[in-house]
């Protein structure tokens, strides 16, 4: 095992030597060639970097790969609407200020995640944006040390998510809008509510469903603990909850609330095939306003947050000087539409049951 140098020091022959490969196999897993390295010894060559704290020369690799007018953007899911919205606002940003953009999907895994920066970071990139939800209690450390490498390295870092790691960060206000639409939903004749949740770890998730919770408790209303359903964060994972729900009997619910217009339009689906009418039988409100919340039928009532000026946004501050003040916090405003209307005591709803 080679002796360890200083983060100054390390080099490329350093970390082909600590991995035990050629130099030219170390460059070609750190600097993503077109030549294609075997994934077990890509892994071993990025570990090795990781320990020697091996910072490659950026702007340098950058101008021999003419890679300097690229951002690269990591996203959960590319197909959810979600992240669909916050990249097409950052690309549009970006293809008027003449630069591309390279987007990469993390599939909601921590160690995608760190893979895609290190290799974004590896390929000479002038920018990563990273859009996504943290997880409550899950360390971040190599994540932060490999994206302050990047910095240091000349690079800039913008996160789409929680104000929860220290880079510049683009924040919606998740609990206050879900809080403002719960007002709005109680105000609307809504008594009884059960949750679609996506998973309760997800920091996302905890904070729509403490901010609805909160919300309902100002005038006098709960959710009870058996009312919450939790399933995947997908179109698929709100049908199989709400068919939790039909299975275990409605009794006298007359509002769901999905933590994301996906998981409401999957509910939307699961109610219609079992005979149940969303509006006339059982409210459906969701969270985001993705495109397709005004298109479904009935339209569907959620919480608007403005993802594609979440892009922009999270361009504009990839390309600015850093600021005093590292986190914009953005609204979430509740819109109100067929899929909620106003609520009149109704008994007998098809799929009802008695617990």
């Amino acid at each position: 095992m080679a002796t360890k140098r200083s983060p100054s020091r390390a080099t490329l022959h350093d970390v082909a030597r600590e991995a035990g490969v050629s130099i030219a196999t170390a460059s070609r897993a750190l600097n993503g060639s077109d030549r294609v390295v075997r994934p077990d010894i890509s892994a071993r060559v990025h570990e090795a970097a990781q320990r020697l704290r091996y910072v490659a020369n950026v702007s340098a690799q950058s101008v021999k790969r003419g890679a300097t007018s690229t951002i690269g953007l990591v996203v959960n899911d590319i197909a959810d609407p979600y992240f669909a919205a916050i990249a097409s606002g950052l690309i549009t940003a970006a293809k008027a200020a003449k630069l591309t953009v390279t987007v990469t999907a993390s599939e909601g895994s921590p160690e995608l995640e760190l893979r895609s920066v290190r290799d974004l970071r590896a390929q000479g990139h002038r920018a990563i944006v990273i859009a996504g939800s943290r997880h409550a209690g899950a360390s971040y450390d190599e994540l932060s040390d490999a994206l302050t490498a990047f910095e240091r390295s000349g690079g800039s870092v913008v996160l789409v998510s929680q104000p929860l790691l220290p880079f510049r960060t683009v924040a919606v206000d998740n609990a206050g809008g879900a809080r403002g639409l719960a007002l709005q939903l109680a105000g609307r004749g809504y008594r009884r509510f059960a949750v679609l949740s996506g998973n309760p770890e997800l920091v996302t998730v905890a904070d729509r469903r403490a901010g609805f919770a909160e919300g309902l408790a100002q005038v006098g209303l709960s959710i009870h603990e058996d009312d919450t359903f939790v399933d995947d964060f997908t179109r698929d994972g709100g049908y199989r909850a709400a068919e939790k729900l039909i299975a275990r009997g409605l009794d006298d619910i007359d509002l769901v609330f999905a933590v994301n217009d996906v998981m409401a339009v999957g509910a939307a689906a699961a109610f219609r095939d079992h005979g149940i009418q969303v509006g006339p039988d059982i409210g459906v409100a969701g969270f985001d306003d993705v495109r397709m919340a005004r298109d479904v039928t009935p339209s569907l009532t959620t919480v608007a947050v403005p993802l594609i000026d979440m892009g922009r946004l999270a361009f504009d501050l990839a390309l600015a000087e850093p600021e005093d003040d590292p986190v914009r916090m953005l609204p979430a405003t509740g819109v109100i539409r067929d899929s909620t209307p106003r609520r009149e005591r109704r008994t007998g709803l098809p799929g009802a049951g008695v617990r």
